[in-house]
């Protein structure tokens, strides 16, 4: 996890547009470094690093003998580079994960580069000899990507917008800023002056297709073409281990976030198992946050017990996370209802992790909810295949939602986040399945997921079979939601009159409720004019929700009505 931050054709100086780059500083506390491009006085790249991997080699911008016109710029993790290395004979001057995208682009081009890539990234790449630049982002955008790009050619790439928001540019006051299409490359061309002009955009990899990386994968090849039970669950099993053992990757250490939902759960038991078979000399550290005897704690003290986990504990009072609303909607970067609810205790715990412990690499379970069907909302859907489509639906929206919580909330305290049930082979074997075998059974969500693990005894049964609790629910406790804590204080911080002139002040996605527009007034006061960054709220589909909740849904139980 870093931060990164390029410029081309800049019309200001560089000294000053520079102090931009300082806005994402919290992505890479290890190092920085800004550096002009040879022969280009307004291009230039900066670069916060995170150390996990080559903390002797691993700056950026990256470049190496054999491509002394290339220069890259990258966030993220790159599992597969040494089965790339073995099939092609690339020679590494590093021990840098990214460097293969060098060498995968000299071997083939942007093309074969993006699509050959098992992992997460988000990179900017520059190759001065063909005068071109290359934009790319993962297919969940589990790595964040902002561009900036005006009529004029002047291009500014970065993590996080709040990088680009206070650049200057000689014909635009103020640069429309917006998020880089998650499964897509961009080519741009060149100019002497420094400017670019945009070639094309491509999308080089559907989450439901099987990814061309695949091929040069470590696992053996799966039965397929069978939908038979057994088998399916075999795969699943298989697939899944295989997405945790493949990121961990890592020279720091590695903890686990742990709710005690289903998700982590899965992860962390995985993980722990995984990092004894190979040796990994000290214990895996799992984190649960929440008020006093919420759900969450206590689900997740029973599956530490369960797996042998060095556990953490973080408990919080509703005074805590009403303070930290603000720091959380600057770091997001959003006014999305329930990504900021579910926020603020992942905020508050990769707070903890950061202070209090050593632990850098961190585990957790999003993705699953939206590839494995696990919303209270899927046991209304009309039929099999609605659900199929509002699964993909979810799945290409993540980067708007779940996936950017995660990121934002982990990075704004230095940590790089690892979620498995993204891994592209894992989410196309799942999609590949028939829609009825993916859909809630006899009450319950996920039921496929959970079947496929019932025998293994990674998990207690009533962790295995645990109902769907929203994190930003499962944190309080069962006599009084999250949200309802936060409504009850956001009631008394907006006036009436200002809920009822809400569509003329935001016309776009006018907030329907006090709390929406209290989150609302945060982010404008950041990011003014940028609301176009949320197309729409997520809220549940097939119920008549007036809350993205899942305790407002009839479907939902809590522990005291059972």
């Amino acid at each position: 996890m870093c931060g990164i931050w390029a410029l081309f054709g800049s019309d200001e100086c560089l000294s000053v547009q520079c102090l931009s780059a300082m806005k994402i500083a919290h992505r890479g506390p290890d190092a920085f470094r800004f550096e002009n491009v040879n022969g280009f006085t307004n291009c230039c790249f900066g670069f916060h690093r995170l150390a996990v991997v080559d903390q002797l080699y691993g700056m950026q911008p990256i470049r190496v003998k054999k491509f002394p016109y290339l220069w890259l710029c990258y966030n993220g993790e790159i599992y597969n580079f040494k089965q790339l290395q073995k099939q092609f004979g690339f020679e590494y001057q590093t021990l840098v994960d990214g460097e293969v995208i060098l060498h995968l682009y000299n071997r083939g081009g942007i093309e074969q580069t993006a699509s050959m890539l098992d992992g997460v990234f988000a990179f900017i790449l520059l190759d001065t000899a063909n005068r071109k630049v290359f934009l790319a982002r993962d297919t969940y955008g589990v790595r964040p990507l902002f561009k900036v790009l005006t009529d004029d050619g002047f291009l500014g790439v970065c993590s996080e917008a709040k990088g680009l928001i206070n650049l200057k540019h000689s014909t635009s006051l103020c640069p429309k800023v917006e998020p880089f299409l998650p499964g897509h490359y961009e080519v741009l061309d060149l100019k002497p002056s420094g400017k670019v002009a945009s070639v094309e955009l491509v999308k080089f990899h559907s989450y439901k297709d099987e990814p061309l990386h695949a091929a040069c994968d470590t696992l053996e090849t799966l039965p397929s073409g069978s939908f038979d039970l057994e088998t399916v669950k075999s795969n699943i099993r298989i697939l899944f281990e295989n997405a945790v053992r493949k990121r961990l990757m890592a020279h720091r250490r590695i903890g686990c976030l742990l709710s005690g939902g289903l998700d982590s759960s899965l992860v962390a038991a995985v993980l722990l198992k995984l990092m004894k078979e190979i040796n990994i000399n000290y214990p895996l550290q799992t984190f649960a946050i929440g008020m006093e005897n919420s759900p969450d704690l206590l689900a997740a003290r029973k599956v530490a017990a369960h797996i042998g986990s060095e556990h953490h504990e973080v408990i919080f009072n509703s005074e805590e996370g009403i303070q930290a609303i603000e720091e959380v909607i600057f770091s997001l970067e959003t006014y999305d209802i329930t990504t900021i609810r579910a926020s603020i205790g992942m905020y508050l715990v990769s707070k903890y992790i950061r202070k209090k412990t050593d632990s850098v690499v961190i585990f957790s379970g999003e993705g699953s909810d939206e590839l494995t069907q696990g919303y209270i909302y899927f046991h209304k859907a009309p039929s099999p295949e609605e659900a199929a489509e509002e699964s993909e639906r979810l799945l290409k929206e993540l980067y708007l939602f779940d996936v950017l919580r995660a990121d934002r909330t982990t990075a704004a305290h230095g940590l790089e986040l690892r979620v498995p049930f993204l891994d592209h082979r894992f989410t196309s074997y799942y999609l590949s399945l028939p829609a009825e075998l993916r859909i809630p059974k006899n009450g319950i969500e996920k039921y496929l997921l959970r079947q496929s693990f019932e025998d293994s005894n990674l998990l207690p049964k009533e962790i295995l079979w645990r109902p769907k609790e929203a994190f930003s629910d499962g944190i309080a406790s069962v006599k009084k939601s999250w949200f309802s804590i936060l409504q009850d204080y956001i009631d008394q911080q907006v006036d009436d009159l200002l809920l009822e002139k809400a569509a003329e002040k935001y016309p776009f996605n006018p907030p329907k409720t006090k709390e929406s527009y209290y989150y609302r007034q945060i982010f404008e006061k950041h990011y003014s004019g940028q609301s176009n960054w949320l197309p729409h709220y997520w809220m549940p589909r097939w119920v008549k929700a007036t809350d993205p909740s899942a305790r407002t849904l009839k479907h939902y139980k809590s522990a005291t009505q059972e």
